[in-house]
């Protein structure tokens, strides 16, 4: 889907790469996702939390973006909204040119399957299955026979990720590094349109954090894939094209490939 949208800040000039504005790209670009008057609140009243203000947002095709934010600030849920998890308040959410609010819940879950990638902190591998096994596992759950481009699509992810002698391994038998791997594969064996990340390396060690950030990046510029990650962590945000920064249920800033005094200070912002 190719979109035009207006620029979104007369003077066009933005010090440090810094774009405070709501995450829509004044260019014309394939659209991964985007978003229009995003809201989310939860409970009624006094008690009433608004997670999500009104966001606007373009997630352009192939290319790694991060979110992060304070606790609380509504990265999650944006990204919960985004993948069709939660159901928004109001606004529009559009992926792979698809509104996924015409859909009923049915369809919503086969997109889903079929366009969506997804990996957790937790990893959410079956300990029963092999890693081969875990990685077919959209394709078993679809009644999918894999074709001979799928199973070029796997070679060449497990070639990517590094995985080729540990296709035969059960999951008590890998590292986490290894486990986040093998999700990862698991999410972009199927070629969605794009693959949402929540704290990806949460449960990793410093090392094994690094590894697998690394082969995020790698399957942005080697596969063409599409990642969207929410991360607390400013060295996994350091990998990102482009990070957003969430504050209080709205985009505060959006910055291409930052430093690190950048992001921070980005960050600081939006509690002043």
């Amino acid at each position: 889907m190719t979109q035009t949208l207006p620029p979104t800040d007369p003077s066009g000039t933005h010090p440090q790469g810094v774009v405070p504005h709501s995450g829509a790209r004044p260019t014309t670009t394939t659209l991964a996702a985007q978003a229009r008057g995003l809201t989310r609140s939860y409970g009624r009243g006094d008690a009433q939390v608004h997670a999500l203000r009104g966001v606007d947002l373009d997630l352009p095709a192939g290319r790694f973006t991060a979110v992060m934010g304070p606790s609380g600030s509504g990265k999650s849920t944006l990204m919960h909204c985004l993948a069709g998890l939660d159901q928004p308040t109001s606004g529009s959410v559009r992926v792979a040119g698809h509104d996924l609010a015409a859909m009923d819940d049915d369809t919503l879950t086969r997109f889903r399957r079929d366009h969506v990638g997804f990996v957790f902190q937790a990893f959410n591998l079956l300990p029963m299955l092999t890693a081969r096994q875990n990685i077919w596992l959209p394709f078993e759950l679809a009644n999918r026979r894999p074709t001979r481009e799928d199973r070029e699509r796997l070679d060449l992810v497990v070639q990517v990720l590094g995985l080729a002698d540990r296709l035969g391994h059960l999951p008590s038998e890998l590292s986490g590094g290894q486990q986040q791997r093998v999700a990862i594969a698991r999410a972009l064996v199927t070629q969605p349109e794009i693959v949402f990340a929540d704290e990806p390396t949460g449960n990793l060690d410093s090392e094994a954090s690094a590894e697998v950030l690394g082969f995020l990046r790698r399957s942005v510029r080697e596969l063409g894939q599409t990642v969207v990650m929410v991360t607390h962590e400013l060295d996994a945000a350091a990998h990102a094209d482009d990070v957003l920064v969430i504050h209080d249920g709205r985009i505060s800033a959006r910055l291409t490939e930052p430093d690190q005094d950048t992001l921070v200070a980005a960050l600081r912002g939006g509690d002043r």
